[in-house]
Parts: C-alpha cells; sequence; structure tokens
C-alpha cells in the first residue's frame, strides 16, 4: 500500500466523491479534490501533490490546459499526470500526451485499474519525463512513445 497524495482534478461531483472513497481503499492514497482546472492548479502548486488524475471538459481550465501550465512551472513540472476522460478519439488521446499528461484512461475506470494507473506513472523516471517533454516541445515522434511511459491500452 501506498501513502501517495492524489489530487483529483473532477468537475462531476458523484465521480469526484467516488474516488475520494475507493482509491485510499485500493491505493492506500491520501487523496484531495478540486472541482476544477483552476481550483486544481491552485491545489497543486501549494500541497505538490505525488500524483494528480485530471479530467478533460471542465470550466474556466480544461484538462488539457492544466496540464500544460503544471508542466510549464517549474515548481510542478515533474508530478505524475494521468488525464481521466470520457473522451475516446485517438485525437483527443494524442492531445492529451502531447500536453505533457504521463497516461490518457478512459471513463469509466475500476478504482482498482486507476490505482494499478497511478502506481505505475509515479515510477516514471524524471529523467525519462523531462526527455519526452523535451521531445514534445521540439515537436519530434518519441521514440518508444506512449508505450516508454507505460501505457497499457488504457
Amino acid at each position: 500500500m501506498s501513502t501517495a497524495r492524489v489530487l483529483i482534478v473532477e468537475d462531476d461531483t458523484d465521480l469526484r466523491e467516488f474516488l475520494l472513497a475507493a482509491l485510499p481503499h485500493y491505493g492506500g492514497f491520501q487523496v484531495t479534490c478540486a472541482a476544477d482546472g483552476i481550483q486544481g492548479l491552485i491545489q497543486a502548486v501549494e500541497a505538490q501533490p505525488d500524483c494528480m488524475v485530471i479530467d478533460v471538459k471542465m470550466p474556466g481550465l480544461d484538462g488539457y490546459q492544466l496540464v500544460r501550465a503544471l508542466r510549464g512551472d517549474p515548481a510542478t513540472a515533474t508530478i505524475p499526470l494521468i488525464i481521466l476522460t470520457a473522451l475516446a478519439q485517438d485525437r483527443d488521446r494524442f492531445t492529451g500526451m502531447a500536453s505533457g499528461a504521463d497516461r490518457f484512461a478512459q471513463k469509466p475506470i475500476r478504482p482498482r485499474e486507476l490505482a494499478d494507473i497511478i502506481l505505475a506513472v509515479m515510477q516514471i523516471d524524471e529523467q525519462a519525463r523531462h526527455t519526452r517533454l523535451q521531445l514534445l516541445l521540439d515537436d519530434e515522434e518519441p521514440q518508444g512513445g506512449e508505450t516508454q511511459i507505460g501505457e497499457m491500452g488504457v
């Protein structure tokens, strides 16, 4: 079991409350939540969570914008980030990964599966994350792409 601090950024109250209750049980995580992207950004800077799970469609700052903002700030650039969304098109997955997320997962998802993804992204070496992000900034295709950072067909 992990005692990692996970910040869930999700505007759906029911899903937020479900994950708040389920993730401590399935992964031993300390979970906090934010209801939108702006609140998520503020909490990320203040609390420095060990991992974040971010919805895409939110009022104000959407998930892609939030991921880019987090990656652009040296204080939050290395936080493992997971996009969790109902969007299922290839372009959505590409946009999520290109924004700087470590993983792209689709709703609905079982809590155990999400806990496993959280544990996996927290194992990504900071140098590997930095190299992948630099390749994205340089507008190159990363070698190994998503599989290098642990894509498991989610």
